[in-house]
């Protein structure tokens, strides 16, 4: 909200979209933007429209898609199982961690979870979804794809210059095995010309907000971020009235001298 206006975004993707609860919150938040969402399996992608049906505000758009580097077809990591004591009729953990990258043994932090299953899924890049869609731009982008995050930006190719915003989910250790992590995003989408403009990985995993830095400043975004319309207010009524009138006493008492 401090980045964007209400009627401002017109294209989000939610890339990894799982049961589709946040292309909801992002259709019915932003009224005037088209959300496309992507879901690869099949189990979340049909929970996604129920959701959609429920809920939405008839702009999203769904795809059982996975964006990735490549177009094709890719093998598909299908997790399952769930922590003991949780009860899977309302909150179903282990359809969340699937991934084109296969999980790591090496990581014991989940032991719960289960990879028993694997499948062939068609993959996509951004740039040629776009092309083919006849999308210019992408105003924001919410993305966690379990581990394949930065093969989704590379997909992206000279269309991430028309990106405005990126969301991402970023790992610290390797939880799939050959998976970029953190510190690899961070050199791409420096590369790439943008800035970290939030940063909430502090353990394993957790989440990044990169902005386009031909389009903010870090000095907008420290504005945006920190400036309410209040202060600004205050701003223009009393600070610089206040520096006004010293620069005009000040020039008063070099003439006297």
């Amino acid at each position: 909200m401090k980045i964007f206006a209400k009627e401002d975004p017109k294209v989000i993707f939610d890339i990894g979209a799982c049961d589709g609860i946040d292309s909801v919150r992002y259709s019915r938040l932003f009224n005037d933007s088209t959300v496309y969402s992507f879901e690869p399996l099949l189990h979340n992608h049909h929970q996604c429209l129920e959701n959609f049906a429920k809920y939405s505000n008839g702009k999203i758009k769904p795809y059982q898609l996975a964006l990735s580097d490549k177009n094709g077809f890719s093998t598909f990591f299908v997790s399952s199982g769930n922590p003991d004591g949780v009860n899977t009729a309302e909150w179903d953990f282990g359809n969340k961690s699937s991934s084109l990258y296969p999980p790591d043994p090496a990581y014991k932090k989940n032991e719960w979870l289960a990879f028993n299953e694997q499948i062939e899924v068609k993959t996509q890049t951004i740039a040629s979804f776009c092309k083919e869609h006849a999308i210019g731009k992408i105003d924001f982008i919410h993305l966690d794809v379990q581990g394949a995050e930065l093969d989704v930006l590379k997909g992206a190719g000279a269309f991430l210059n028309n990106v405005s915003g990126i969301w991402l989910e970023v790992e610290n250790v390797s939880m799939y095995k050959g998976q970029p992590l953190k510190k690899d995003i961070e050199i791409f989408m420096k590369k790439a010309n943008f800035f970290k403009a939030k940063d909430l990985a502090f353990d394993d995993y957790g989440d990044q907000l990169y902005l386009n830095a031909s389009l903010y400043s870090r000095f907008s975004w420290f504005v945006i971020k920190n400036i309410t319309i209040s202060r600004l207010i205050h701003f223009y009524t009393a600070i610089i009235p206040k520096k006004l009138r010293r620069i005009l006493h000040l020039k008063k008492r070099l003439r006297a001298a």
